[in-house]
C-alpha cells in the first residue's frame, strides 16, 4: 500500500464502446445503440438512454424500451485498438499515460500543470488536442488518485488539493464499481463513500476481506498503488534530407555511412540493435523507393553502412529504360533518405555457430549475395525452403536472401526403409523390367501414407507423397513425352489405374526413344475435387532407362509428362 495519493489527472471518454464500434465497424453512435455482453447491456448511447435504454437491462428488455435499436457484441479488443490513438494524442501533450480501461487514461497532474499553466489550462489543453486529432469528445477529472480524479472526470470537475476526502463523502456506495459489496453495504446502513470511510479498518477487513479492505481505502481517498506510467516507444528512425539531389555513387556512399553512423549511435543509446533494416528514399521528382534488408545476426555500424551503400548503388546504377536485367533507374536524385529500423532486439551479441564463431568465408557470401540483391532486386537471389506436399516441385519454395526460410506447408516425418522383400528404386540391384503386381501394390501403399514397419503403420500429413528417393533435379515446366508398349501402342492409364501395357519405350519431346528397363508405379493423385476449377489428377510412374538414366514421369488427361530426373 502506498502513502499520500499521487495528484491525477484523468481523461475520461463517455460511452466508449459505442464509440469504438462507430470507429472500428462504422455504427452510428448517434442513433439509439446498445453494447451487449452475456445478453445484457454493458454501454448505450445518449439516444438509447432518452429511450429508456439503461446499463444491466436484458437485451429484450431494452429493445422493448426502444425498437429501434442497434444491437452491438461487446468486443475488449476492439475497444482497445479504438483508443489507442487516444491513448498517443495524450502523449504527445504529456509524458508518463497509465490506461486504465479502453475509454480511460491517467497522468500525474504535476508535470502537466506546470508547462501548461495550472491544471484547469492542461485539462482544455488535453480534451481539445484529443476533439482535433482524434475526433473524439472527453472529459478531464483531476483529484487526488486515480479512482477520485475518475469519478471527478464523469462532472468535468477539479477537486483541489487536499480536499479528495471530502468530494468523495458525499457520494453512493454505488461509486465503487462493487455489486455484491453495495448491496451489502446497504442492508448495513452504510450509504455513502463517507459512512464506509468511517468504519475502522481492522473491522472491515474482518468482515468483507481483502477486496472490501481496498474499497475502504478508496473510499477514504487513498490509493492502492502508484501510477504505472508506460513508456512511449523510442523513435529509433533517422532521416536526412539533401539540398542538392544525389545522383552519384560516391556521394550516395558518404550519406550512407553518415546516416548509418547516426542510426547505430542511437540504437547503442537504447542498448538495443536491429537483424532487419529499412532504407526508404524519396527522389527530387516525388517518385518513393522502398527496400527491407534482413540479416542473419546483429547489423553493426559497418554492416548497416554497407547496405545503405548497396542499395543506393542498386537503385542509381539502375537501367537507363532501354532493357537490361535491373531495374529502372530512378528519373531524379535523391533528396531524402531515412533508414527504419526493424526488428529490434536487446543488444546481447551475436549467438555462435554450432562449431564457433561465424567464419570470414560465410560473411563474405553473405555481404556479396547482399551486393547482388541490392543492384538486381531481391529476388535475383533466392533459397530453396524444403516443406510439405505431394510433388518434388510442391515441396521446395524459393526464398529471397536473407528472409525467413520457414516452409509454406507443414512437412512430414521421414518413412521408413523399404523391406528387403520390395525392390528399392531406382538403380536398385533387383529392379526388374516389369515390377510384379505385389511391388506395385507395396509402392502405392507407401505413396498413399501407409507403411509396413515392424508392424506400425505411421500416417503422414501428405498422402500420396512420393516414396523416398527424391529426385535430384525438378524440371521448372515439365516436358512433353510419349511412352509406348513393346509393340508400339501408347500406354494408357484407366480412370481405376490399370496400365494398358507395360511401359517399353519413352520419347521425350522430338528426341529418340529410349528403352524402358524398369518401372514403378502408378501413384495417383486427386487433388482439390472439390473446387472444379482447381481440381486436378493424374498418376505418377517412375522409370529406369537402358542409358541407366531415371525419370519421374506422370500422365494427365491422357498426355504423359515428365517431371523430374533422378540421379
Amino acid at each position: 500500500m502506498t502513502g499520500a495519493p499521487v495528484r491525477t489527472l484523468l481523461l475520461w471518454c463517455p460511452d466508449w464502446p459505442v464509440l469504438a464500434a462507430e470507429i472500428v465497424d462504422g455504427v452510428p453512435a448517434t442513433d439509439p445503440v446498445a453494447v451487449l455482453h452475456a445478453n445484457r447491456v454493458v454501454a448505450c448511447s445518449e439516444r438509447a438512454r432518452a429511450e429508456g435504454v439503461r446499463r444491466g437491462l436484458r437485451k429484450r428488455e431494452a429493445q422493448g424500451r426502444c425498437p429501434q435499436l442497434t444491437v452491438v457484441d461487446h468486443d475488449p479488443g476492439r475497444d482497445a485498438r479504438a483508443f489507442e490513438p487516444v491513448v498517443a494524442a495524450v502523449e504527445e501533450v504529456a509524458a508518463g499515460v497509465e490506461v486504465i480501461r479502453p475509454g480511460a487514461c491517467a497522468l500525474a497532474a504535476r508535470g502537466p500543470s506546470r508547462y501548461l499553466g495550472g491544471e484547469e489550462a492542461a485539462a482544455e489543453r488535453i480534451v481539445e488536442h484529443v476533439a482535433q486529432t482524434c475526433a473524439v469528445e472527453s472529459q478531464v477529472g483531476v483529484a487526488d488518485g486515480v479512482f477520485a480524479a475518475g469519478l471527478a472526470a464523469r462532472d468535468g470537475r477539479i477537486v483541489p488539493p487536499g480536499g479528495t476526502a471530502e468530494f468523495l463523502a458525499v457520494l453512493p456506495v454505488e461509486a465503487l464499481g462493487r455489486p455484491a459489496l453495495t448491496d451489502l453495504l446497504r442492508r448495513l446502513g452504510v450509504r455513502t463513500l463517507g459512512d464506509f470511510a468511517a468504519l475502522p479498518a481492522g473491522d472491515v477487513l474482518a468482515r468483507f476481506g481483502f477486496d472490501g479492505a481496498l474499497a475502504h481505502r478508496l473510499a477514504a481517498g487513498r490509493d492502492h498503488r502508484p501510477l504505472a506510467v508506460r513508456q512511449p516507444p523510442a523513435d529509433l528512425t533517422v532521416t536526412a534530407e539533401y539540398d542538392e539531389p544525389i545522383d552519384r555513387v560516391d556521394a550516395a556512399a558518404f550519406a550512407a555511412r553518415t546516416l548509418a553512423e547516426q542510426l547505430h549511435e542511437r540504437l547503442a543509446a537504447y542498448g538495443l540493435a536491429c537483424t532487419r533494416l529499412g532504407i526508404e528514399a524519396v527522389t527530387a521528382h516525388g517518385q518513393e523507393l522502398h527496400r527491407v534488408w534482413r540479416h542473419d545476426g546483429l547489423l553493426t555500424a559497418a554492416a548497416i553502412a554497407d547496405r545503405v551503400r548497396w542499395q543506393l548503388d542498386g537503385w542509381l546504377s539502375g537501367s537507363n529504360g532501354r532493357g537490361g536485367a535491373r531495374p529502372a533507374r530512378p528519373t531524379a536524385g535523391i533528396i531524402r533518405l531515412r533508414l527504419v529500423p526493424d526488428g529490434v532486439l536487446a543488444q546481447a551479441g551475436l549467438q555462435p555457430g554450432l562449431w564457433g564463431e561465424t567464419g570470414e568465408e560465410r560473411e563474405r557470401a553473405h555481404r556479396a549475395l547482399s551486393r547482388v540483391q541490392g543492384i538486381l532486386g531481391p529476388e535475383a537471389v533466392v533459397t530453396p525452403v524444403l516443406g510439405g506436399g505431394r510433388s518434388p516441385v510442391d515441396q521446395v519454395r524459393l526464398v529471397p536472401w536473407g528472409d525467413e526460410r520457414l516452409p509454406a506447408r507443414p512437412g512430414e516425418p521421414p518413412l521408413p526403409a523399404v523391406p528387403a522383400s520390395e525392390p528399392a528404386f531406382p538403380g536398385g540391384p533387383g529392379l526388374p523390367g516389369e515390377p510384379t503386381r505385389a511391388a506395385r501394390s507395396g509402392g502405392a501403399a507407401r505413396a498413399g501414407g501407409v507403411a509396413r514397419s515392424g508392424g506400425k503403420a505411421p500416417v503422414p500429413p501428405w498422402p500420396g507423397r512420393l516414396p523416398p528417393p527424391a529426385p535430384a533435379v525438378v524440371l521448372p515446366a515439365p516436358l512433353l513425352a510419349t511412352v509406348h508398349d513393346a509393340a508400339g501402342e501408347p500406354v494408357v492409364v484407366s480412370a481405376r489405374l490399370a496400365v494398358s501395357a507395360a511401359p517399353a519405350r519413352l520419347a521425350v519431346g522430338t528426341g529418340r526413344p529410349a528403352e524402358i528397363v524398369g518401372w514403378a508405379g502408378p501413384w495417383p493423385v486427386d487433388e482439390r475435387w472439390w473446387a472444379p476449377a482447381e481440381a486436378r489428377r493424374r498418376a505418377r510412374f517412375q522409370v529406369c532407362l537402358a542409358d541407366g538414366a531415371a525419370l519421374l514421369l506422370a500422365v494427365e488427361s491422357g498426355q504423359w509428362l515428365v517431371e523430374a530426373i533422378y540421379d
